[in-house]
């Protein structure tokens, strides 16, 4: 285990480590947390009952955040024909069919949301070693395959936040920056949480949602209250 420095240690006196904190609390203490000279994203990080390796328990899903990542998100479309045009419209900042690909087996990938046409899947497809592990992978489940381009470039730059649980049941993603107004953070947090809550398997027996945690870059975790996550 590393060790813990002055500044980290001091507010970690601040959090109670018995409490677990509502989302409306957790969202103003985490300002007192930071002692970062950037702004740091704030994440939440929630521990789920169910067993992935079950592919009816698999939580997999998006979520657009009513205010936002905080960031500029640059987005690639595969399409072609018609399809460039509409994607260029909406506000794609790349748009491009076997050239793009090209030069994403190039090692290019300057761009943090990728989207395509059903019809541009064949060339896609080949590049799932590269773009999958990134979390860049088109996929019709969370609607970034599709030919409502114009739709799916908007929620992309608005803050759509995909989210998948790993094997260990875990699903951590991004709300926000610290730098948000209280209420914008708490808004990101609800809307994060309740469409967890809203994707819970029919399969799944037992607690569904056991633990969860909100933090920003280099803070402590702040433990939520999970009773009212129904």
């Amino acid at each position: 285990m590393g060790k813990i420095g002055k500044k980290h240690k001091e507010v970690l006196k601040k959090v109670d480590a018995e409490k677990h904190y509502s989302i409306e609390e957790a969202s103003s203490l985490l300002k007192e947390l930071s002692y970062t000279k950037f702004d740091p994203t704030v994440e939440v990080a929630m521990n789920l009952g169910v067993d992935p390796r079950h592919a009816d328990q698999n939580v997999r899903g998006a979520v657009v955040l009513p205010n936002g990542l905080g960031r500029k998100v640059r987005v690639l479309v595969f399409a072609k024909g018609e399809k460039i045009k509409e994607a260029e419209a909406a506000g794609a900042d790349f748009v491009g069919g076997d050239d793009i690909a090209e030069k994403i087996r190039g090692g290019w990938l300057d761009f943090e949301a990728a989207i395509a046409t059903p019809d541009m899947m064949a060339v896609v497809g080949r590049l799932g070693k590269i773009l999958a592990p990134r979390g860049l992978m088109p996929n019709p489940k969370v609607g970034t395959v599709t030919m409502d381009l114009a739709n799916a470039v908007k929620e992309a730059k608005a803050g759509r936040v995909e989210f998948r649980v790993n094997k260990a049941g875990i699903i951590q993603a991004p709300v926000g920056k610290l730098s948000f107004e209280v209420g914008s953070l708490q808004e990101n947090i609800n809307s994060f949480v309740d469409a967890i809550v809203k994707a819970k398997p029919a399969a799944t027996k037992g607690t569904y949602v056991k633990s969860a945690y909100v933090s920003s870059t280099m803070s402590p975790s702040v433990r939520l209250d999970v009773s009212a996550m129904k």
